[in-house]
């Protein structure tokens, strides 16, 4: 007798919800990326480099290895949301609270930029 029994429907299911929230994780990091190269929305790559977006710009600083930089995905949000707020002198637009983005599209730019 095992410890944890389970129903043969039950493993499926979770099998299934497992592929699901992968899917799910796959789709708002492409969603992420389309936002952060889309030059009328997000528009990051107008002032910062980022691995294989096309004309970046050089204003900001290169965006990579913002995981390890930013491992509490908080912070990078909150910078993205209002960045005046911890540096009033930044040229960075305040995307949340401009309204720019909203904090889903705000969400899936910082699943994004943890990939990269």
């Amino acid at each position: 007798m095992t410890a944890f029994p389970c129903k043969p429907a039950a493993l499926v299911a979770l099998a299934f919800l497992a592929g699901v929230a992968v899917a799910q994780a796959q789709s708002t990091v492409a969603d992420g990326q389309k936002l952060a190269f889309d030059r009328g929305k997000g528009n990051c790559l107008t002032c910062h480099v980022i691995k294989g977006g096309d004309l970046p710009g050089t204003i900001g600083p290169e965006l990579k290895d913002l995981k390890t930089k930013y491992p509490d995905r908080n912070e990078l949000t909150a910078i993205i949301f209002d960045e005046t707020k911890r540096n009033p002198q930044t040229m960075m637009p305040p995307f949340g609270r401009n309204r720019i983005l909203t904090e889903q599209e705000i969400g899936a730019i910082v699943d994004f930029l943890q990939t990269l």
